[in-house]
């Protein structure tokens, strides 16, 4: 019985290459679970201050309130360099804050529709009331 040998898929000559990118990979994931996420803490917290600012308070203050509390426990992973942990709460927050935005919007809007439909109310019966 004689066993033939089946090649590898990749040549020879490119398995050093594969070898080098995958080794610059792992350093570059290395060096980002090793660096403070402080990019991702900042925006978050630009994001929640931008969505406090267009009225998430009043509007969505419970969304806004778990926006707080998670970049706090981000801010706090970091101080325990929990990175990943970091990373995900100030995403998590970025997206809570982004929501109480839209809800405060969408109440403002709806708000101003109504507002609009009274104002339009009142002028009908202004008009009603001149015709003879």
């Amino acid at each position: 019985m004689t066993f033939v040998q089946i090649p590898p898929h990749r040549p020879l000559a490119l398995r050093p290459a594969l070898r080098a990118l995958t080794a610059t990979a792992v350093m570059l994931l290395t060096a980002c679970a090793t660096s403070p996420p402080t990019a991702n803490i900042t925006a978050a917290a630009a994001t929640v201050a931008h969505a406090a600012g267009a009225g998430g308070n009043e509007f969505a203050p419970q969304e806004m309130q778990t926006a707080r509390s998670k970049l706090q426990r981000a801010e706090a992973a970091v101080a325990a360099k929990d990175y990943p942990t970091a990373i995900a709460l100030s995403r998590e927050a970025q997206v809570d804050a982004q929501l109480a935005e839209a809800k405060a919007e969408s109440t403002k809007a709806r708000q101003a529709a109504e507002a609009a439909r009274e104002g339009n109310r009142v002028l009908r019966e202004e008009l009603q009331r001149k015709t003879p």
